[in-house]
């Protein structure tokens, strides 16, 4: 299985994050060609005490890599890609990843 994680730090506005996110953002992902499961895991605390570093990360999950990137040139994945930079391009770290 292939993977793309997103990282997003703590937004300024947690609730218009939240709203965008959960309405806007994650229907439109939702629909991307490929994308077997979505999990995605608010951050509550750190082990080392203190704020988490990150405030929310989606894990997107595919057959392979192949199916990975089919998703991502897709129209979908286009429109979920241009959504996420539209409101969250500053606090986003996307990364990939494989099943050990």
């Amino acid at each position: 299985m292939a993977k793309l994680v997103a990282l997003y730090k703590h937004p300024e506005d947690e609730k218009a994050f939240d709203d965008h996110y959960f309405n806007v953002h994650g229907p439109i992902t939702a629909k991307i060609p490929g994308l077997r499961e979505m999990k995605v895991t608010k951050f509550t605390n750190s082990v080392m005490g203190g704020k988490p570093p990150y405030y929310l990360m989606c894990e997107m999950i595919y057959d392979d890599a192949e199916a990975l990137k089919n998703g991502m040139r897709s129209e979908e994945g286009k429109a979920s890609g241009k959504d996420l930079m539209s409101f969250a391009g500053d606090l986003v770290t996307l990364i990939i990843g494989e099943d050990a």
